[in-house]
This record gives C-alpha cells, structure tokens and sequence, in this order.
C-alpha cells in the first residue's frame, strides 16, 4: 500500500472514530504534583505558578492570557538524553535538536497493574519482561516500551503519587537490568505512570536511577506520569510524544496522545 494511501485511511479511520485518539497526559497546573529529592541530591523543580496577563480587562480588552512558570520536568513530560550526565554529550540531545521521527512511535505496554497493587516497590524485571513478549510477541526495534501500573490513578494528590515515608518513597519501576535488556532491543525510549522514569527505591540502584542513567547513556528518551496507559492494548498502538523545541532544553511537558485501533 502507497504511504499516501495508508495516510488517507488513517484520517478517514480518525474521522469515522475506528482509531481513537488516547488521552496520556495529566492537568497541568498549581496542583500538579512535583518532585521532591533528598537534600544531598541539590535543588527540586518548584511548583506550577500560573501569572495572568489579561483577562478582557483594562490590561487587554478583548484577550485573554498567562505566563508560565514550571519546571522542564513537571507533571507528564518528555526526558531528552540531556536530562542525565551520561546523555550530556551528544549533539541531538536537546529538545530543540531531536529528529522529530522520533516523537512518533509504535508502543508496547506491559500491564504489571495488579503486581502494584499488591507491592507498590514492584520492579520490572528482564524475566517479567520475556514473559511479556511470549504472551504478545517481541519488541520492536524503534518502538516505545511503557508500564502500566494504574498509578496514574494516584495523581490527584502529591502524598499518594510520590507515596514516600520515613524511608523514602514507594513507587514502581524497572531494574537496571530490564533497562539494558530494553536497549539492547533498539527501542526508542521508556515510559511510566509514576512521577518520574524511575522506581522510587532507584536512588539506591546500581547505577542509580538506571531508567534516566542508561536510556539516556543510549541516547534514548523518557516519558514520566503517563495516564490512562489502562486504555491501549498490549500492542498495536501509536504513541505520539513531541516536546516542546526549547533550546538546549533537557525536557519539557508533553500532551502525550495515542493512536488506537
């Protein structure tokens, strides 16, 4: 089939409703949880402000509009290679400098939601990963691998999204290994429901934080606080993840969406 042809029947299968665009992303504003990191890991990414300009008034009669204040890395958003020391160096490691082909991919989604909901310290492994691709086949090269958790459901309130306590917080995530099984198999980045890309014990990992620390190290991309990942299949959705083009940016919010049949 022409790529014209394949093009003309997605926007009709758009129009008709047979594809249907998923929502991932979270409201962003003041109430949109942010990261808080222990002291000895430097400064934390501040709240939302949101500063109004006009609003049909004496200060712009027939307009109205904000100026933002937020962090790069604030509610659902994309981690440009950039982000981490080991993605420093490479020359399309910023926002502004990506290949746009890349904010457009094939997804799997690997449901370990009920593991969660019985352990909310689960780690994805490399064997829970195999398990995976027996049941729905292979991960493709240049594809997007994503988690779902169901702790989206959780993003309502700072407390239970970050769910941390005297020890620190309690979330999902990877293994360094079932990291650099995921690279090793080509794909074009990693995402999660959580707060951030990691799980919340990652700090203590080797290496630490290995989801920013070796996708990053790989020139590969991250997507953090994903909704709504109970809503695609396990495979044969598009996902569509395009920051915004700051410059030198090390990541930026994103209005994740995805395609499904």
């Amino acid at each position: 089939m022409a790529a014209a042809d394949v093009l003309t029947g997605l926007a009709s299968s758009l129009v008709s409703g047979t594809v249907k665009v998923v929502d991932l992303a979270a409201p962003l504003g003041p109430e949109t949880p942010v990261l808080y990191l222990p002291p000895q890991f430097g400064k934390n990414t501040p709240n939302v402000k949101v500063h109004q300009i006009s609003r049909y008034d004496q200060d712009g009669p027939f307009w109205a509009w904000n100026w933002l204040e937020l962090g790069e890395h604030t509610g659902t958003h994309f981690d440009a290679p950039a982000h981490w020391i080991t993605g420093k160096d490479y020359a399309d490691g910023t926002t502004d400098r990506i290949a746009p082909q890349n904010f457009v991919a094939p997804v799997n989604v690997i449901d370990r939601s009920k593991e969660v909901a019985a352990d909310p310290d689960y780690l994805l492994t490399v064997d829970s990963i195999k398990a995976w691709e027996a049941e729905h086949g292979e991960i493709e090269a240049g594809s997007w691998v994503v988690l779902r958790t169901d702790w989206y459901k959780r993003n309502g309130s700072t407390e239970t999204f970050l769910n941390a306590d005297e020890t620190g917080p309690h979330s999902p995530g990877p293994t360094a290994e079932a990291i650099a099984y995921l690279i090793s198999k080509g794909i074009v980045g990693w995402g999660s429901e959580t707060i951030g890309t990691d799980a919340g014990s990652a700090g203590g990992m080797n290496p630490p934080f290995p989801a920013h620390n070796l996708m990053h190290k790989a020139n590969r991309y991250g997507l953090a606080s994903l909704c709504h990942l109970d809503q695609l299949p396990p495979k044969g959705a598009i996902l569509i993840a395009a920051p915004l083009k700051f410059v030198n940016g090390t990541g930026s919010p994103v209005r994740a969406l995805a395609l499904v049949p």
